[in-house]
């Protein structure tokens, strides 16, 4: 009997986890961007089949270009919804006009409807209408082939239609939930950080293995880190286009001005990294240059990369006590204190690397330093420019 309860309630516990997990599983999956922009295509595309018969005249003759005018307006962002409809609408125009052109000034036949299209296709490939600049060439084909004696009924059906399901477009994307994509940039930011950090470390410990190091992946990781800028930017970009009319902005605010800095300076720290990753590499396998980097110099390297690496780690601009970029200037300053203390006593071409490098570091530190000790930059410069140094307490 005991047994049995036993197995009932190991049953009942299993029961209830793979509810939850399916429960946590369709909460992620219906708040899913993809999936919310899917139903509110489908909602658009619904209400305006539903009224594209109620409009009067030749353009109820043309119901169904209303559910496509409704998905040619679904965009990720509001601001990209609003700017595809305006170029998705001018492109129809240009192919009506042309179409008309051929009309009034002769009458279509296999000259002047191919002359019409590729009018269309040049105008189009001006880039002025964006995505929506197939349409040109399309429209004035389907008005000349399709609309035939009834080219005139059929123009304006077709721009009606298509104008009443872009307007619909735009009233469910603007009232369903528009998006705000600010929580992709500071995972993004996070992510690219982290990638240099990596990397970072990754070098100092080669330096730190037999030599040539039997790791070689860091050194082949440079379009890596050039691939991730890019993908970081495209997200702050995306988020600074989520917000522009969007009413959901005045409640759920942030500051893309300092990340779009931020994003900035990891770049500029970007350079710099591959720039000692290359230096690094020659060193060891004498490509593309022949290098030399003195052994004794490896350590001091090796710490000092290792301890910038932990800056960009333990990245938090709030904190008043920066113990990790505190201690990289530390390492930097034993890096070129050894430098000066064998620049005597060795050949100048041999410290070459190691001076490389530290200059690397200090390019990143002096890239960092605005962003993570921003009271101490703005008291610098109003130093420098004989002002009182303003507030620069971050905000998010």
């Amino acid at each position: 009997m005991t047994r049995d309860r036993e197995t009932a309630r190991t049953s009942a516990q299993v029961s209830v986890r793979r509810a939850r997990k399916t429960a946590s599983w369709l909460g992620v999956t219906a708040t899913s961007p993809r999936i919310v922009q899917a139903l509110k295509a489908a909602i658009a595309v619904a209400i305006a089949w539903s009224i594209a018969p109620l409009l009067p005249g030749v353009a109820d003759d043309y119901p169904y270009y209303a559910p496509l005018g409704a998905l040619v307006s679904m965009y990720p962002t509001l601001m990209s919804s609003v700017r595809n409809s305006l170029q998705t609408l001018g492109g129809l125009t240009v192919g009506i006009v042309l179409a008309g052109a051929v009309i009034v000034l002769s009458e279509p036949n296999v000259l002047t409807i191919s002359l019409a299209v590729g009018v269309g296709a040049a105008i189009a490939a001006t880039g002025w209408f964006g995505a929506s600049r197939e349409y040109i060439p399309v429209t004035a084909l389907f008005v000349l082939i399709v609309g035939g004696p009834n080219a005139d009924g059929y123009s304006i059906g077709y721009l009606v239609q298509m104008t009443l399901g872009i307007l619909v477009g735009l009233a469910v994307n603007l009232v369903f939930f528009p998006p705000l994509a600010f929580e992709a940039v500071g995972q993004q930011l996070t992510r690219f950080r982290a990638t240099l950090a990596d990397q970072l470390s990754e070098v100092a410990d080669a330096l730190a293995d037999s030599w040539p190091p039997e790791e070689d992946g860091w050194a082949s990781r440079s379009q890596e880190l050039v691939a991730v800028g890019r993908a970081v930017r495209n997200a702050v970009s995306h988020a600074d286009d989520s917000r522009k009319g969007n009413p959901r902005a005045r409640v759920h605010r942030r500051d893309l001005r300092s990340d779009y800095e931020e994003l900035s300076a990891l770049e500029n720290v970007t350079f710099h990294v591959r720039d000692l990753t290359e230096v690094l590499a020659a060193a060891v396998w004498g490509q593309p240059v022949q290098l030399e980097l003195r052994p004794e110099l490896r350590p001091a390297l090796g710490r000092t990369l290792h301890a910038v690496a932990t800056v960009l780690r333990d990245w938090d601009p709030d904190d008043t006590v920066q113990v990790a970029f505190a201690a990289a200037e530390a390492a930097l300053q034993d890096l070129m204190t050894e430098l000066d203390e064998r620049r005597s006593t060795a050949p100048v071409t041999s410290l070459g690397v190691a001076a490389t490098v530290a200059m690397d570091v200090t390019r990143i530190l002096t890239a960092l330093r605005p962003h993570i000790l921003p009271a101490a930059a703005a008291e610098a410069e109003a130093e420098s420019d004989g002002e009182p140094a303003p507030d620069t307490t971050p905000t998010r």
